[in-house]
């Protein structure tokens, strides 16, 4: 019975979000899309692969074409050791649409365990979907010197909020 709820929950909500269409950048109705980081990272590092997870939120600042985006990031090594946070703030960043959803570009204020890091990094934000979910997936990827910590391959995670 609640299996059978649940997947009638599912399909509603697809059906809501595959109504919104896809003019996420360009529409003048408030929005905002947040979700989840759940990721595995330096698979090959001897010293063990990392596991990220953590939150995401962007908003879209009116009609504007930027966005502000924030994550909040842990960082734990797979066998338990080295936990430690991140912050990734990207605002007023520059939002464009793609076949597929959308790319969210910018120079973010990063943080490691509270602390300024990673000065002259990029971060891109890739948000897409399919024709039934228009936003159901992330990728963050970064570049320059927080692309030696993360990792030069997208975190990927999920968007689990869609208005």
């Amino acid at each position: 019975m609640r299996s059978m709820i649940l997947v009638r929950l599912t399909f509603a909500f697809m059906f809501t979000l595959a109504s919104l269409g896809t003019a996420w950048a360009q529409s003048s109705s408030p929005t905002k899309l947040e979700g989840v980081i759940n990721d595995f990272t330096d698979i090959g590092n001897a010293a063990g692969a990392w596991h990220i997870t953590g939150d995401w939120s962007a908003h879209r600042q009116g009609n504007s074409g930027k966005v502000d985006f924030v994550a909040s990031l842990t960082m734990v090594r797979v066998s338990g050791g080295s936990p430690h946070t991140h912050h990734v703030g990207l605002f007023g960043a520059d939002v464009s649409v793609t076949p597929t959803g959308y790319l969210i570009t910018g120079q973010p204020a990063l943080t490691t365990n509270g602390n300024v890091a990673f000065g002259g990094s990029q971060v891109s934000i890739e948000i897409s979907g399919g024709s039934a979910v228009p936003s159901s997936n992330v990728k963050i990827t970064f570049t320059g010197p927080a692309a030696g910590h993360f990792g030069e391959l997208p975190l990927d995670g999920v968007v689990t909020i869609n208005r």
